[in-house]
């Protein structure tokens, strides 16, 4: 009996020691950012898309997956053949000037993609980097475990880049904002536009708060003749234990003196693309999410074909996929997404737009592009 107690005892100490080092784990390590307070949580308790303490979707989104989807997911992490979930190749990437890019002209329109979901923008002589993830190693809140990068021949560093003007986020998800990316950025931006409650990651981290504006869904800022506007999308935020949906999620409009761009961030297909095409298209390019889909989370991101469908909603004219090439974040092959939605595209008649990794590249260059992915395993 005595030894039954000692064991007993002895498990209820491990399990309360593994349940004291979680919560000081998410108490303490930075990456996980702040928690917003004072007038900042006053202003997002007000927001008209905030009700019972989160943000809520403009649509219903069911967040849960049925048991039939958990245990496929499972078997599939378990048993299934995972040979083509990364690249089996080293992915080249292009080389990056970051004079040529600072030089672009005022009346042109360049960008760069630097896999993922980050991309760089010069347009109206404004240069905007949006979701960057450029220095951290796995999208996760560790360094040692959860999806790593794919083997670039070259991962291009915050040190590389040109002064940046802007930085805008389109929510807090490890695999859109990278704490060591934001760490090494905070002295090279003059301004940061993020979603309500986000900020309180960033001022965390070090970023003034006077270089700050975080924006609801519809509101629009003007900056050297370009609009900003944040617009919704079908998705959710949380970057900890128990704080999903506490920060704002959402997309971008930049309109430009004569062109229109459309950046995605992360969203399943709901009607608010229709909107937002109505409101601010036709756009001239967007930067559409494409990746990471399964049937278990089908709700808050699209399968490829209704990638090709939100773009016409928004009334897009060229379409460049983005949430892909850099990480292993469902079941699906790393190339599966752009292979599919190449297939849709030639179906409804859409020009894709898929310049190589780190290839600064202009409007007028999407006839040159070739499907690079497709030579590689």
């Amino acid at each position: 009996m005595k030894i039954f107690k000692r064991i007993m005892l002895v498990i209820i100490s491990i399990i309360l020691l593994i349940v004291v080092s979680v919560i000081i784990f998410f108490r303490t390590v930075p990456q996980i950012g702040g928690k917003a307070s004072g007038d900042r949580l006053e202003r997002m308790q007000s927001a008209p898309n905030f009700n019972d303490g989160k943000f809520q979707n403009t649509v219903e989104t069911n967040m849960d997956m049925s048991f039939k989807d958990v245990r496929r997911t499972l078997a599939h992490y378990l048993f299934a053949d995972k040979t083509y979930k990364n690249p089996q190749e080293t992915i080249q990437v292009k080389p990056f000037d970051a004079q040529a890019f600072a030089q672009v002209p005022d009346d042109s329109i360049a960008f760069t993609w630097f896999g993922h979901s980050t991309i760089l923008m010069r347009i109206n002589g404004v240069t905007i980097l949006a979701d960057p993830v450029l220095e951290g190693k796995r999208a996760s809140m560790f360094s040692f475990m959860g999806p790593e990068r794919f083997d670039y021949s070259n991962h291009i560093s915050v040190d590389q880049l040109p002064a940046i003007d802007v930085v805008i986020l389109s929510h807090d998800h490890y695999d859109h904002l990278d704490y060591p990316t934001i760490k090494a950025l905070k002295e090279k931006v003059n301004r940061f536009y993020l979603p309500l409650g986000v900020g309180a990651h960033f001022e965390a981290w070090g970023v003034p708060a006077e270089h700050i504006t975080e924006l609801n869904w519809w509101d629009e800022i003007e900056l050297n003749g370009l609009k900003l506007a944040f617009t919704p999308t079908r998705h959710f935020s949380g970057r900890g234990f128990g704080d999903r949906f506490k920060t704002l999620w959402g997309s971008w409009v930049i309109i430009g003196n004569n062109k229109r761009l459309y950046f995605s961030g992360d969203s399943g297909y709901f009607p608010g693309f229709k909107e937002i095409g109505e409101r601010y298209g036709p756009f001239d390019l967007t930067f559409m999410e494409c990746g990471a889909y399964n049937e278990g989370w089908s709700e808050i991101h699209m399968f490829p074909e209704e990638t090709a469908q939100a773009h016409l909603d928004v009334k897009g004219k060229l379409l460049m996929p983005i949430h892909w090439g850099k990480f292993d974040l469902s079941l699906h092959p790393w190339k599966e997404s752009v292979d599919r939605l190449n297939a849709k595209a030639k179906e409804e008649n859409i020009t894709l737009f898929t310049p190589e990794i780190g290839q600064m590249v202009s409007l007028s260059d999407s006839s040159d592009l070739d499907p690079w992915w497709q030579e590689l395993d």
